[in-house]
């Protein structure tokens, strides 16, 4: 109905009204295939997959564009069933040197999800990666707007590192790091660089990036001349590693992923993280402890 009403021919101004309410904001529309990541089912790259393959309906018709506008509210079924939104899961995985960081791979190398065999968990994505030869914190999620946050580089969400390198840096080398050097046309820093110990011929450095490369570290150091001997990562954000052990996972609490959320600079809270009996069990991997790096004191794997 308009604002104004039309009475016998004539056109009637409504009186004002003391208390307008407020429009209601238009429900944002996103494709369908992401629409369907989005509602934590599957990546959307596998979404787009399903479409193709005329395996999704929207509103009881058949579609196979992954572009197709949708919103939160369109009904879609997947192999006949209702695609509903599922329970939001966010891990914290202790990732242990020789695996790699993604669904499957093609060569048949163990993967990360090899210590989420044995659990119940719905379809989980790595938030960002680190490489086959590198180990330490990496997060886990069904919350597509969560993980593009945390990884978006315009947000500099922090990433702390211990890095063992052959040879001992002085301070000019140190500053270099922070300066930067241009590697096959990148440029490649550290926010922060502190040497953490040295021994003679090696030396633990931590150093923390705001934003995530490939390779970033091993390119920068490698281009400085110092080889990485071992590279693991510690903290993201305000998340620290702390005592959780090699190949072990665990479920974040809500805290934790209100932190994370804070540190990406989201305004909306994420959805409440989902708690269930088989959420915290351990790979058999877990067993055996991490051989830690030099402390600096953080010993919490909680948010700060």
């Amino acid at each position: 109905m308009s604002d104004c009403d039309h009475v016998r021919g004539k056109r009637r101004l409504a009186k004002p009204a003391q208390h307008v309410a407020a429009r209601a904001a238009p429900v944002p529309r996103h494709g369908l295939a992401r629409e369907i990541s989005r509602r934590g089912l599957c990546s959307r790259a596998q979404a787009e997959a399903v479409v193709r393959a005329g395996r999704v309906q929207v509103n009881g018709r058949l579609a196979r564009d992954p572009e197709q506008p949708c919103t939160a509210h369109t009904r879609i079924d997947l192999d006949g069933h209702p695609a509903l939104p599922s329970a939001r899961i966010y891990l914290a995985l202790n990732k242990p040197r020789g695996l790699l960081t993604t669904v499957r791979d093609e060569q048949g190398r163990d993967t990360i999800y090899a210590l989420l065999a044995d659990a119940d968990l719905p379809w989980l994505a790595p938030i960002g990666r680190l490489d086959k030869a590198s180990e330490g914190l990496l997060l886990l999620s069904n919350d597509s707007v969560w993980a593009a946050a945390l990884t978006d580089p315009a947000r500099h969400v922090p990433k702390t590192y211990r890095v063992q390198i052959r040879g001992v840096p002085d301070e000019t080398a140190l500053m270099r790091m922070r300066a930067g050097i241009n590697d096959r046309g990148e440029h490649l820093a550290v926010r922060e660089v502190a040497l953490l110990q040295s021994g003679g011929r090696t030396a633990w450095l931590e150093c923390v990036l705001d934003e995530g490369r490939n390779r970033h570290l091993r390119r920068l150091l490698a281009g400085l001349g110092f080889e990485v001997l071992r590279l693991l990562r510690v903290a993201i954000g305000p998340l620290l590693l702390g005592d959780l052990a090699r190949g072990a996972w665990r479920v974040l609490d809500a805290r934790e992923v209100a932190a994370l959320a804070a540190a990406a600079g989201l305004t909306a809270s994420p959805a409440r993280a989902a708690s269930s009996p088989s959420a915290g069990r351990k790979s058999p991997a877990a067993a055996t402890p991490a051989r830690a790096p030099p402390s600096s004191g953080r010993g919490s794997a909680r948010a700060r």
